[in-house]
């Protein structure tokens, strides 16, 4: 934070997501600690690199400026600004309805990735508990004894004491 203290450009800062800095952090989808959030404030991008102080001042130094958003529309190349123009001259409750209809994708596709999780999860269960039948089987069925027995047969003294 004190390397960026003075930048006209880039912010970076911490913010106790448990206390009062909970109503910014549940506006940008902090989920999780720690999350290092990053980009437009309307549109908080997830940081995915390195944790180490150089991978984080290398990014910060690289990444944290202008960029294009309706803000900095000069620096959008042309796809983004139609896109922009497109999403200003709607109006506010069909912006707001498209906005949640985003939303409630990325909703469904965490609901689908937590079902098949779950799925996965109860396999894995199920999986272990049926191997560790079949060992308790086996080794009820006299493995161990059968070494035992192996092993004497094949020792000189016929006894397997050490």
């Amino acid at each position: 934070m004190d390397a960026f203290a003075g930048s006209a450009t880039a912010l970076v800062a911490d913010v106790d997501c448990t206390a009062d800095g909970k109503p910014l952090c549940d506006q940008v989808g902090v989920k999780g600690y720690p999350t290092i959030k990053w980009g437009d404030a309307g549109d908080m991008q997830d940081y995915q690199g390195g944790r180490t102080y150089d991978d984080l001042f290398k990014f910060a130094s690289e990444e944290l400026k202008p960029m294009c958003s309706p803000k900095n529309i000069d620096l959008c190349d042309v796809e983004k600004k139609a896109e922009i123009v497109k999403f200003q001259l709607m109006s506010s409750s069909d912006l707001d309805a498209a906005i949640a209809a985003e939303e409630t994708k990325l909703a469904d596709a965490e609901t689908t990735f937590k079902e098949e999780v779950q799925k996965l999860q109860d396999r894995y269960s199920a999986l272990s508990t049926e191997k560790d039948d079949k060992l308790a089987a086996v080794k009820g069925a006299g493995l161990g004894l059968m070494k035992a027995v192996k092993s004497a047969a094949g020792s000189p003294s016929g006894s397997d004491e050490l």
